[in-house]
């Protein structure tokens, strides 16, 4: 019930029972009065009746005293008693005025009756006394006749007042018993109200205002201070203090998912900073390392809880190989064929458990009941990468969702990051190799060159460099023409190209030129080399349109640090072999020394 209706309904009750015990008050009161007019009356009838009997008796008196004394003011005193008695009706007028009953009045009027007889025998005593009959006068008012009539006459009057006195003494009786129990009312009517004022106060007050307001005040004050945790109290009653507690906790259930929002508001900025920080220094990355180093370094930040590897399309073999991994993933090999991923197969996210079942993944082998996601790096539609990621365990389904928008974002930054270093690594590949032959260009020399110099100067290291020169070039050329030029040079540069497994160490400098690099190889290494490859070329055979174009021989300069002077003067003093080896009739191997002469290999 409501707190408004349990408050009219004690008011009204409070008032109805003010009313009924104001009422009953009023009829104590009206009871007392009664009592007290009962009282009254009887005592007015007490005063009626007997000066009823006095009067007879002072007539008597009066009467007796002039037949003895025979003193005429006895008889004037007679005479003004008399007087003023009136008739019997009007004596009988003032008792029923009084409120004397018939029955009553009619043993007094018996009595009265009696009297007036008595006052013929003293009238007629009087006048026998008055002629000296003393005698007679005396035995008519001292005889034993008027002596039992003054008797009846007083038995009359006791009669009459008996019955007043039993009529007005069950009045009183009544009256006093009435106003006795409206005074009881009247208490048990004040007793109830105080009890019910107090019940209100202790209940309504205290028990059901008070009491819950103190702990809503509390819970309250801690949820202005942004105290989520404070729980408001279970206040099942239908009231407008249940209504509070409802309100409060609807308000602390508001505040609770605002805080919420506000803390995961707060970790999407963090983790799009992060994303934006990874983004930054993806675009800051020179080689594929730099970025596998970033996503390695990342990855566990923008994703807290999810293991994972990073893998990159090895096209030459045709494989994904892992890059780096964080937070130890249980699953997936290290290196496997795109069709075993569902994920490169489909070129999009791949879930095999969760809400929707599907089929797991081949490389995660054994592991395959793990909660996994795959992710493709794609570019321009062809795959170059994969994510794979492992959820954790525990893990909310909501925050799983969450992280998983932001892992797509992440495929999406590493995708466009592979995809732009690959395409600068193919410019680069482009601006640095000779088209026809495959090998490095002048300008990559140049760069290798320098680093190999700086590298063999600090760690004093040696290395060789050996110029190779295709003797008659021309000849190819004007006999079968430019396309068989270039097969000659294709043929050349593959030899050159298998004699060293280094990267970047065979160039074509231009036209028939070629060098080769060797670092780490003294003199006596870089001349056993230099024979290899003079073998190689000789022994080429090379056709052109079904015809053989002949032999293939080539002219060589060496020269090696530190035996032939500083790093730098490598290319000039091997050039220098180089000429003289064709001065002195090519296919042959000619090494620099620090003096003009130089030691011939046939």
């Amino acid at each position: 019930m409501r707190l408004s209706t349990i408050t009219n309904w004690a008011y009204g009750a409070t008032v109805a029972l003010t009313l009924a015990s104001g009422t009953v008050m009023l009829l104590a009161s009206g009871a007392e009065e009664g009592e007290r007019a009962a009282v009254e009356q009887r005592a007015n009838f007490d005063q009626l009746t007997a000066t009823l009997e006095e009067d007879v008796y002072r007539q008597t008196e009066q009467a007796r005293a002039y037949a003895i004394t025979r003193d005429p003011s006895h008889v004037i005193a007679y005479r003004r008693e008399k007087a003023a008695l009136g008739s019997v009706e009007q004596r009988m007028a003032h008792l029923r005025d009084a409120g004397a009953k018939d029955s009553e009045l009619a043993a007094l009027r018996q009595g009265l009756h009696w009297a007036d007889a008595l006052t013929e025998a003293q009238e007629t005593a009087i006048k026998a006394a008055g002629t000296n009959d003393g005698e007679t006068a005396r035995r008519i008012l001292f005889g034993d006749e008027y002596g039992r009539e003054l008797d009846r006459i007083a038995a009359q009057v006791g009669k009459f007042q008996y019955m007043l006195d039993q009529r007005t003494e069950n009045a009183v009786e009544k009256a006093t018993e009435a106003a006795r129990q409206w005074r009881f009312m009247s208490e048990i009517m004040l007793g109830a109200t105080a009890l019910l004022f107090l019940c209100v106060l202790y209940f309504i007050l205290k028990q059901r205002i008070l009491r819950p307001v103190v702990r809503l005040s509390d819970v309250v004050t801690r949820l202005a201070a942004q105290d989520f945790a404070a729980v408001p109290p279970e206040l099942p009653q239908v009231d407008e203090i249940g209504d509070m507690a409802q309100a409060v906790r609807i308000f602390r259930e508001n505040g609770l998912e605002r805080q919420r929002l506000e803390q995961e508001r707060d970790a999407d900025r963090v983790t799009r900073d992060q994303l934006s920080r990874m983004t930054q220094r993806l675009q800051g990355c020179d080689s594929i390392s730099d970025l596998v180093e970033v996503v390695r370094r990342f990855a566990p930040e923008i994703a807290p809880g999810f293991a994972g590897r990073l893998y990159i399309q090895d096209a030459r073999r045709n494989a994904m190989r892992q890059a780096c991994d964080w937070l130890s993933p249980q699953g997936s090999r290290e290196e496997f064929a795109p069709s075993a991923c569902w994920a490169l197969r489909r070129g999009q996210t791949h879930k095999p458990t969760g809400d929707l079942i599907d089929i797991p993944c081949e490389h995660l082998g054994e592991r395959s009941g793990l909660s996994t996601i795959c992710i493709p790096l794609t570019a321009q539609g062809e795959s170059i990468g994969l994510l794979y990621f492992e959820q954790p365990e525990g893990m909310a389904a909501e925050q799983i969702n969450r992280t998983e928008k932001y892992l797509e974002m992440l495929a999406e930054n590493i995708s466009l990051a592979l995809a732009n270093l690959r395409l600068r690594d193919v410019l680069r590949q482009m601006a640095m190799a000779d088209p026809l032959t495959g090998l490095a260009n002048r300008r990559r020399f140049d760069t290798v060159f320098k680093e190999q110099i700086a590298f063999a100067e600090s760690t004093m290291e040696p290395l060789a460099c050996l110029m190779v020169d295709i003797d008659h070039f021309k000849r190819f050329n004007d006999t079968h023409g430019h396309d068989a030029g270039d097969t000659v040079l294709r043929a050349v540069g593959s030899v050159l190209n298998e004699a060293l497994r280094e990267t970047d160490c065979a160039f074509r400098l231009g036209g028939e030129e070629f060098v080769l690099l060797m670092p780490g190889f003294p003199l006596e290494q870089a001349i056993e080399r230099a024979r290899q490859v003079q073998q190689k070329i000789q022994e080429l055979r090379v056709e052109h349109r079904g015809e053989e174009l002949g032999p293939i021989t080539a002219s060589f300069g060496l020269s090696a640090y530190p035996d032939h002077g500083r790093p730098e003067k490598l290319v000039l003093t091997a050039d220098a072999a180089l000429l003289r080896a064709k001065a002195q009739g090519r296919n042959q191997i000619v090494i620099a020394t620090i003096r003009d002469a130089a030691s011939h290999v046939a």
